[in-house]
């Protein structure tokens, strides 16, 4: 199936019991086993099925399988935010004592996460600007488990080499995990080298801004067990479930060694499950992404040309409008539009920014992206000043710095609440 038929189909065709077309939420917390025979084969991974809501739920199953089928990969985890699915997926494969790899291009929370709350779990994260892919290879070592990277990094805008750096990842038996979040349906990370992809499904999966959640998806395309040493957490017993040798169960069951430990083991002992209504949320969301980001897409091209002929904006961030070396990037990587996210640099600075916010009256003034509503932020009049220089470099936030997250409203009007906010500020 084709991926606008995907997210309406996959996974689910009716209810067996009430032939329901929609996806039932199932909002419960057991499931009845039919035996102790068929207990004892659940709990050993003989087969799988259904135990208890922290670890899968019928619900959000539908929604990670058609994830999974969307990517192109071989299974997908649905989780509390998407902030449980970035720690997941360092976590499932790096331990005390540890390293790993991300681009410096990260959204912020991303960034503290990695540079400080993992530093204190005793895991080391070396930070590697991807304008120089061949840096990343640089900094691998023996206990190097992933490298980490954003497709469409927040709110720098330069996508990343993907299969540059998968390549040399891949040379060094390190695996490539990407966050798609600002980029899904218009770009597959998975078809260039990637081999785990990261969702905030907070933004545009759902695109109604009424639920948090976040999935971690296996593309199926590392080979855990020729890795060897470098991911013992998968080639040895693992004390946390009897014993088990990840990349051995998983052989009856699929290519899925990475995301069956994270759900049986962190999943299940760290409990940042996704809830089944925000799942069947997600589900209606879904349904309608191709159309969506095709119209956020075409949106956002239309206000990053108004923006560049307009005489109170000092520069323009959008990959269409980037140098050749970035462009080509964004050409290579988004398949289907330039994703709906600009940046822009009002001339007079702090004032201007806050002045142009203030004026606003279609754009909603938050902190989130990817609503089917268009949404401004001015990050100076937040976070900037609480960041060090060097953050303020990494993020590349500057004080008459604004944030647009185009919605798919009609251009006219956007444009208009545009123009009025400029004229005002």
């Amino acid at each position: 199936m084709k991926e606008e038929t995907i997210v309406l189909h996959a996974g689910h065709r009716r209810d067996e019991s009430t032939t329901s077309v929609a996806v039932p939420i199932y909002q419960t917390t057991s499931y009845q086993f039919d035996s102790t025979d068929h207990a004892s084969k659940l709990f050993s991974l003989q087969e799988l099925g259904n135990i208890y809501t922290r670890i899968m739920n019928p619900t959000c199953a539908v929604l990670e399988e058609r994830m999974a089928k969307l990517e192109g990969a071989a299974a997908a985890m649905a989780v509390s935010s998407g902030q449980a699915a970035s720690a997941f997926a360092v976590q499932n494969i790096c331990h005390s004592g540890d390293n790993f790899i991300s681009s410096t291009d990260l959204y912020g929370g991303t960034y503290n996460l990695f540079s400080n709350t993992f530093k204190e779990m005793g895991i080391e994260c070396r930070f590697v600007d991807p304008a120089k892919p061949e840096q990343f290879e640089n900094a691998i070592d023996k206990k190097t488990r992933c490298i980490y990277a954003e497709t469409l990094p927040n709110p720098k805008l330069q996508v990343f080499p993907i299969s540059e750096v998968s390549s040399i990842g891949k040379k060094h038996h390190v695996p490539l995990i990407m966050d798609n979040t600002a980029a899904p349906y218009i770009s597959k990370p998975i078809q260039h080298g990637a081999n785990v992809i990261v969702y905030s499904t907070t933004k545009y999966i759902g695109g109604h801004g009424i639920s948090i959640g976040g999935l971690l998806i296996d593309g199926g395309n590392f080979d855990w067990e020729a890795a060897g040493d470098r991911f013992k957490m998968l080639n040895s017993p693992d004390p946390s479930y009897h014993g088990a040798v990840w990349t051995q169960a998983a052989k009856p069951l699929g290519p899925i060694a990475y995301i069956l430990r994270a759900r049986v083991i962190l999943l299940r002992d760290l409990g940042a499950a996704m809830s089944p209504f925000n799942a069947f949320t997600f589900i209606q969301g879904l349904e309608t992404l191709p159309l969506r980001m095709q119209r956020h897409c075409q949106n956002a091209e239309k206000v990053a040309n108004f923006l560049e002929n307009h005489s109170k904006v000092e520069k323009v961030i959008y990959p269409s409008l980037m140098n050749d070396q970035y462009l080509e990037r964004a050409k290579k990587y988004l398949n289907e539009g330039f994703g709906a996210l600009l940046g822009f640099e009002l001339k007079d600075g702090v004032e201007a920014g806050k002045n142009f916010i203030n004026n606003l009256k279609l754009f909603y003034h938050v902190a989130n992206i990817g609503d089917a509503r268009s949404l401004a932020i001015h990050p100076s009049s937040t976070t900037h000043s609480q960041l060090s220089e060097k953050e303020q470099l990494s993020s590349g936030v500057t004080p008459g710095y604004v944030r647009l997250s185009i919605g798919i409203e009609h251009i006219d009007d956007i444009l208009e609440d545009l123009e009025q906010a400029l004229s005002s500020s």
